[in-house]
């Protein structure tokens, strides 16, 4: 029989981990290639199963597709987030699944070649998937065993794809969906130093060719490089908070074969609260602002995701 301490030390540390499932499916369906994740890499139970349903606001740059030929971008987005995770095992490796679906009001304006164009649009966004395995430091493990589980290093992969299924209008500048695939492999590295954990992760964007681009022209662009990095801290009942910082570079696009001039290297700075309501819920807040970019595309985001979780033996 489990003691009521063994249980509460189960729950606060599936509360603290199991929030990491969610880190991206908003933030990320609104701004790819540019999400900020937080405890990405963190164990979980297998075969626990997360809902996941979130909110955010995004306000300034292009916050679809940065390296559009655009300036002065003054957009506003309210964007909904569905999404189901479920954590695995993966050959005696913990790993994790997840699966988004965005739905995004967006209304502003912009500059196309020194002439002011208005978008309001609302639609479904590119649906995410993602399939991340740690090979080091986070052993596949029920529940039980969880309880005494404590983390040292952790290194781990992942590969996120995203659909090109969402709305699109190729007689339009700015869109909701980018009518491309992309693939984004990332590896990480996070350790915990007591109530602390210090987390780091690299990644690289690369992107199919967009062939009904804006007055049918074909549109490519070069792979994004992002460096993210987080310093997290834990605290009582599974409650923790993080500072986060990323950097992306490249990612400059060609149109027709002419290359722009569109190249990023833009800097972004956020910070992160989960807030666990029961076993089987949790709250979390994030938001993010740019403090430099090349490509004028800075913008503002704030959110807030729920999160209902089930099975392995919760």
């Amino acid at each position: 029989m489990v003691s009521r301490h063994v249980l509460a030390h189960r729950t606060r540390s599936l509360s603290s981990a199991a929030l990491i499932a969610l880190a991206c499916l908003v933030a990320a369906s609104a701004v790819q290639a540019q999400d900020i994740e937080p405890r990405k890499w963190s164990d979980t139970p297998v075969g626990v199963n997360f809902l996941i349903l979130g909110y955010a606001y995004t306000q300034g740059g292009i916050a679809f597709d940065p390296s559009l030929p655009v300036s002065n971008p003054h957009l506003e987005t309210n964007s909904g987030a569905l999404g189901f995770a479920r954590s695995l095992d993966l050959w005696g490796f913990s790993g994790k699944f997840n699966a988004s679906v965005p739905y995004t009001w967006l209304s502003g304006s912009a500059d196309y070649l020194g002439r002011p164009v208005q978008r309001t649009v609302n639609g479904f966004g590119d649906p995410e998937f993602e399939l991340s395995v740690n090979l080091y430091g986070a052993p596949a493990v029920g529940l039980k065993d969880f309880a005494s589980y404590k983390q040292d290093w952790i290194v781990g992969v992942a590969l996120k794809v995203s659909a090109p299924s969402g709305q699109y209008d190729d007689t339009r500048l700015v869109n909701i969906a980018t009518h491309r695939w992309f693939f984004k492999p990332s590896l990480g590295v996070s350790k915990a130093v007591g109530p602390w954990i210090f987390e780091s992760t690299a990644a690289a964007t690369f992107y199919t060719d967009n062939p009904d681009f804006y007055g049918g022209s074909t549109r490519s662009q070069a792979p994004l490089y992002s460096l993210q990095g987080h310093v997290i801290r834990s605290f009582r009942y599974g409650i923790w908070a993080s500072v986060d910082a990323t950097y992306y570079e490249g990612g400059r696009s060609t149109i027709n074969g002419t290359e722009n001039n569109d190249l990023q290297q833009n800097w972004r700075v956020g910070a992160t609260l989960a807030l666990p309501v029961n076993r089987r819920n949790s709250i979390k807040f994030f938001a993010s602002d740019g403090v430099s970019a090349r490509t004028g595309d800075s913008y503002k985001l704030y959110g807030i995701a729920w999160q209902y979780r089930w099975g392995g033996g919760i």
